[in-house]
């Protein structure tokens, strides 16, 4: 099933454009909040925007009728997996995955996750100040994904430019910015120097030159039934994996330090009881919703959802995760910050056959990342004339987070 022409509102209340410009806003929660009351939304010819929560689960939960086959055009030339299969031909892809990133496997990789950290903060403690976004959120997570896959950190740089290329072309060719045809240009460039640069990788792993337990290794040797992964398949799952690990943990990080930069008492509650941390990690991950909008899913036939909501086969379905989040339907209190929220079934990570592989790692990374810098550095704050803050639209990110810190307080020995 093909999906109709996407054309989008003219500008107005109700229009997908204006809707990502008022998202990149510091406090988007409440219009998130008021796109609940409606739910769901015809923002186009052709495309729906789904807001609340129950609804965006069951989108997310019935793969029968809205497919994650729907188009995503990142310079990729053939489907993304396991993103854009749908099960049961999903689930190949999936338990190749499960062992690399169980909560097990995860949990046993912290001493390099915190090793990786503690290499960024040490260069850091004594300056007394840093642009956050540059020097941590974007070097740490990258160090981690290079231990993963088994990459040498004198790769990465390459690697982040091409990811750049794919994820924000107008980094590398500011015309992209405007101009469609120079975008799919830089991405198709990139997507390109991306598979050329892991099927020599995969190339090594195959003529045995394995590093025990890193991702590479494991797609290249992961068999079931007797059956092993094509050179296409694991191509086309190292696409996905760069695009996950290089870029959501890296935006992560930066909106849950920025919440804590402007809101210092929940700060100075962290500091006092690191034991809340893992609480608080989901609950800025509910809040902030780094990843504001699911993967597209598209309807393979004409489908009625509960309230009696007619949705036509061939439309694309834009699940808005950080409007399922703030939901006050679902969680009365869900305006609310609150850092020991406990249970706290938030859709930051998606919901679903789909939900997010990577997510017991992303909130590792994370933990981590507040743990260590609260122990070494225990009172920060923006720094001064850079209090406005500026956010991204797509994936929400804070563009250059610069902090500071009085270095007669922070603690200059990585003891």
């Amino acid at each position: 099933m093909q999906p109709t022409k996407i054309t989008l509102k003219p500008p107005g209340q109700g229009n997908l454009s204006t809707l990502l410009a008022d998202v990149a806003r510091p406090d988007p929660q409440m219009l998130y909040s008021d796109l609940d009351a409606r739910g769901w939304e015809m923002v186009g010819e052709g495309v729906a925007l789904c807001t609340s929560k129950d609804l965006s689960e069951l989108v997310l939960r019935s793969p029968g009728d809205f497919s994650s086959a729907a188009p995503l055009h990142l310079g990729n030339v053939r489907p993304l997996l396991p993103l854009n299969v749908d099960p049961p031909a999903h689930s190949k892809y999936r338990k190749a995955l499960e062992p690399i990133f169980s909560a097990r496997r995860v949990a046993a990789f912290e001493p390099r996750i915190v090793s990786r950290f503690e290499g960024v903060v040490d260069a850091l403690v004594s300056t007394g100040g840093c642009d956050f976004t540059e020097d941590v959120a974007e070097v740490y997570p990258s160090a981690v994904f290079a231990d993963l896959l088994g990459l040498a950190d004198s790769d990465l740089t390459t690697l982040m430019a091409i990811r750049d290329g794919i994820l924000h072309p107008a980094r590398l060719d500011a015309s992209a910015a405007t101009d469609m045809a120079k975008l799919r240009e830089v991405q198709d460039r990139s997507a390109s120097q991306l598979y050329d640069y892991f099927a020599g990788l995969l190339e090594e792993r195959r003529g045995g030159s394995l590093r025990n337990g890193d991702v590479m290794s494991h797609l290249a040797g992961w068999q079931v039934n007797g059956e092993r992964l094509s050179d296409e398949e694991i191509l086309d799952t190292a696409f996905t994996l760069v695009i996950a690990g290089l870029d959501t943990v890296s935006d992560s990080l930066t909106c849950v330090f920025a919440y804590l930069a402007t809101h210092p008492e929940h700060r100075d509650r962290i500091v006092g009881d690191p034991g809340l941390i893992p609480a608080a990690v989901d609950e800025l991950l509910r809040w902030e919703s780094p990843v504001p909008t699911a993967s597209p899913r598209l309807a393979v036939r004409d489908v009625t959802l509960p309230g009696g909501i007619p949705v036509s086969a061939g439309t694309v379905v834009l699940v808005s995760l950080a409007a399922a989040n703030v939901d006050r339907a679902a969680c009365p209190d869900a305006l609310e910050v609150r850092l020991d929220r406990r249970p706290n079934r938030h859709v930051a990570f998606g919901a679903g056959a789909h939900r997010c592989i990577g997510s017991h790692l992303a909130r590792l990374e994370i933990a981590v990342a507040v743990r260590e810098w609260q122990r070494r550095i225990p009172v920060w704050h923006l720094a001064r004339g850079y209090e406005q803050l500026s956010y991204s639209a797509g994936l929400r990110r804070v563009d250059h987070l610069r902090l500071s810190w009085d270095t007669k307080v922070a603690d200059a020995c990585p003891c």
